[in-house]
Protein backbone atom coordinates (compact mmCIF):
# COMPACT_ATOMS: atom_id res chain seq x y z
CA UNK A 1 0.00 0.00 0.00
CA UNK A 2 1.37 3.45 -0.92
CA UNK A 3 2.12 5.91 1.82
CA UNK A 4 -0.43 8.55 0.66
CA UNK A 5 -3.18 5.91 0.70
CA UNK A 6 -1.96 4.70 4.11
CA UNK A 7 -2.19 8.24 5.50
CA UNK A 8 -5.66 8.71 4.01
CA UNK A 9 -6.86 5.47 5.59
CA UNK A 10 -5.28 6.46 8.93
CA UNK A 11 -7.15 9.77 8.76
CA UNK A 12 -10.34 7.70 8.57
CA UNK A 13 -9.33 5.57 11.61
CA UNK A 14 -8.65 2.42 9.61
CA UNK A 15 -7.05 -0.01 12.06
CA UNK A 16 -5.63 -2.19 9.28
CA UNK A 17 -3.76 0.79 7.86
CA UNK A 18 -2.35 1.49 11.31
CA UNK A 19 -1.26 -2.13 11.69
CA UNK A 20 0.46 -1.98 8.31
CA UNK A 21 2.22 1.26 9.27
CA UNK A 22 3.36 -0.36 12.52
CA UNK A 23 4.63 -3.55 10.84
CA UNK A 24 6.38 -1.63 8.06
CA UNK A 25 8.16 1.00 10.18
CA UNK A 26 8.42 -0.17 13.80
CA UNK A 27 11.64 -2.21 13.50
CA UNK A 28 13.52 0.24 11.25
CA UNK A 29 12.55 3.12 13.55
CA UNK A 30 13.77 1.18 16.61
CA UNK A 31 17.09 0.47 14.91
CA UNK A 32 17.45 4.11 13.94
CA UNK A 33 16.57 5.35 17.45
CA UNK A 34 19.07 2.94 19.01
CA UNK A 35 21.84 4.89 17.26
CA UNK A 36 21.00 7.80 19.59
CA UNK A 37 19.84 6.07 22.78
CA UNK A 38 19.94 2.60 24.31
CA UNK A 39 17.83 -0.22 22.86
CA UNK A 40 15.26 -0.14 25.65
CA UNK A 41 14.84 3.63 25.44
CA UNK A 42 14.68 3.38 21.64
CA UNK A 43 11.77 0.95 21.82
CA UNK A 44 9.97 3.14 24.37
CA UNK A 45 10.40 6.21 22.19
CA UNK A 46 9.14 4.44 19.06
CA UNK A 47 6.19 2.87 20.91
CA UNK A 48 5.20 6.24 22.37
CA UNK A 49 5.44 7.78 18.92
CA UNK A 50 3.35 5.03 17.31
CA UNK A 51 0.69 5.56 19.94
CA UNK A 52 0.88 9.30 19.28
CA UNK A 53 0.34 8.64 15.54
CA UNK A 54 -2.85 6.74 16.36
CA UNK A 55 -4.06 9.50 18.69
CA UNK A 56 -3.59 12.22 16.06
CA UNK A 57 -4.59 10.05 13.08
CA UNK A 58 -7.53 12.26 12.08
CA UNK A 59 -5.36 15.39 12.01
CA UNK A 60 -2.26 13.78 10.53
CA UNK A 61 -1.07 15.73 7.50
CA UNK A 62 2.16 14.70 5.81
CA UNK A 63 2.98 16.66 2.69
CA UNK A 64 6.22 14.91 1.75
CA UNK A 65 7.42 11.39 2.43
CA UNK A 66 5.85 9.45 5.31
CA UNK A 67 9.13 7.63 5.82
CA UNK A 68 11.09 10.89 6.11
CA UNK A 69 8.51 12.30 8.50
CA UNK A 70 8.70 9.24 10.78
CA UNK A 71 12.49 9.18 10.90
CA UNK A 72 12.83 12.92 11.47
CA UNK A 73 10.30 12.83 14.32
CA UNK A 74 12.07 9.85 15.93
CA UNK A 75 15.39 11.68 15.65
CA UNK A 76 13.93 14.73 17.42
CA UNK A 77 12.32 12.61 20.11
CA UNK A 78 15.63 10.84 20.73
CA UNK A 79 17.46 14.17 20.98
CA UNK A 80 14.82 15.46 23.42
CA UNK A 81 15.22 12.28 25.44
CA UNK A 82 18.99 12.83 25.60
CA UNK A 83 18.48 16.46 26.69
CA UNK A 84 16.09 15.32 29.40
CA UNK A 85 18.57 12.69 30.61
CA UNK A 86 21.37 15.27 30.73
CA UNK A 87 19.16 17.66 32.65
CA UNK A 88 18.27 14.95 35.18
CA UNK A 89 21.95 14.07 35.50
CA UNK A 90 22.84 17.71 36.13
CA UNK A 91 20.11 17.99 38.77
CA UNK A 92 21.36 14.83 40.50
CA UNK A 93 24.94 16.12 40.45
CA UNK A 94 23.86 19.50 41.83
CA UNK A 95 21.86 17.86 44.64
CA UNK A 96 24.75 15.55 45.42
CA UNK A 97 27.19 18.47 45.60
CA UNK A 98 24.88 20.40 47.92
CA UNK A 99 24.26 17.42 50.19
CA UNK A 100 27.65 15.73 49.88
CA UNK A 101 28.81 16.88 53.32
CA UNK A 102 25.75 15.34 54.93
CA UNK A 103 26.24 12.03 53.08
CA UNK A 104 29.91 11.85 54.01
CA UNK A 105 29.49 12.88 57.67
CA UNK A 106 27.11 10.57 59.53
CA UNK A 107 27.90 12.42 62.79
CA UNK A 108 26.09 15.44 61.34
CA UNK A 109 22.78 13.71 62.06
CA UNK A 110 23.90 12.95 65.59
CA UNK A 111 24.95 16.58 66.08
CA UNK A 112 21.53 17.81 64.95
CA UNK A 113 19.89 15.36 67.33
CA UNK A 114 22.26 16.43 70.12
CA UNK A 115 21.36 20.10 69.57
CA UNK A 116 17.67 19.24 69.85
CA UNK A 117 18.26 17.23 73.02
CA UNK A 118 20.31 20.05 74.57
CA UNK A 119 17.54 22.55 73.86
CA UNK A 120 14.99 20.18 75.36
CA UNK A 121 17.12 19.49 78.45
CA UNK A 122 17.79 23.21 79.03
CA UNK A 123 14.06 23.93 78.70
CA UNK A 124 13.37 21.33 81.40
CA UNK A 125 15.72 22.94 83.94
CA UNK A 126 14.08 24.69 86.91
CA UNK A 127 13.23 28.28 85.95
CA UNK A 128 15.91 30.04 88.02
CA UNK A 129 18.60 27.53 86.92
CA UNK A 130 17.54 27.83 83.27
CA UNK A 131 17.61 31.63 83.38
CA UNK A 132 21.08 31.74 84.97
CA UNK A 133 22.49 29.00 82.73
CA UNK A 134 21.10 30.60 79.55
CA UNK A 135 22.57 33.99 80.40
CA UNK A 136 25.93 32.37 81.12
CA UNK A 137 26.28 29.95 78.21
CA UNK A 138 24.15 31.48 75.46
CA UNK A 139 24.17 35.14 76.49
CA UNK A 140 27.95 35.23 76.99
CA UNK A 141 27.60 37.21 80.20
CA UNK A 142 30.00 37.07 83.10
CA UNK A 143 28.91 35.78 86.50
CA UNK A 144 29.20 39.33 87.89
CA UNK A 145 26.82 40.73 85.24
CA UNK A 146 24.37 37.87 85.76
CA UNK A 147 24.42 38.42 89.54
CA UNK A 148 23.69 42.15 89.10
CA UNK A 149 20.98 41.51 86.49
CA UNK A 150 19.17 38.90 88.61
CA UNK A 151 19.86 40.58 91.94
CA UNK A 152 21.63 37.55 93.45
CA UNK A 153 25.12 36.83 94.74
CA UNK A 154 27.96 35.62 92.53
CA UNK A 155 28.09 32.41 94.62
CA UNK A 156 24.40 31.76 93.81
CA UNK A 157 25.13 32.24 90.09
CA UNK A 158 28.04 29.78 90.31
CA UNK A 159 25.90 27.27 92.24
CA UNK A 160 23.03 27.45 89.72
CA UNK A 161 25.37 27.01 86.77
CA UNK A 162 27.12 24.02 88.36
CA UNK A 163 23.77 22.42 89.28
CA UNK A 164 22.48 23.04 85.73
CA UNK A 165 25.58 21.36 84.28
CA UNK A 166 25.12 18.40 86.63
CA UNK A 167 21.47 18.00 85.54
CA UNK A 168 22.39 18.35 81.87
CA UNK A 169 25.18 15.76 82.17
CA UNK A 170 22.67 13.29 83.59
CA UNK A 171 20.04 13.99 80.94
CA UNK A 172 22.56 13.94 78.07
CA UNK A 173 24.80 11.10 79.25
CA UNK A 174 24.23 9.00 76.11
CA UNK A 175 25.49 11.91 73.99
CA UNK A 176 28.62 12.67 76.04
CA UNK A 177 31.02 10.64 73.84
CA UNK A 178 29.86 12.68 70.82
CA UNK A 179 30.31 15.97 72.73
CA UNK A 180 33.85 15.01 73.74
CA UNK A 181 34.91 14.56 70.11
Amino acid sequence: MDDPILISLLNNSNIEAYKQLFVKYYSPLCEYASQFVGDEDAEDIVQDFMLFIWEIRRDLVIENSLKSYLFVVIKHRCLNHIKKQRFHQQVHEWIYEKLQDQFEDPDRYMINELAEQIQKAVAELPKNYRETFTLSRFGDQTNVKIAKQLGISIKTVEYRISQSLKILRTKLKEYLPLVLF
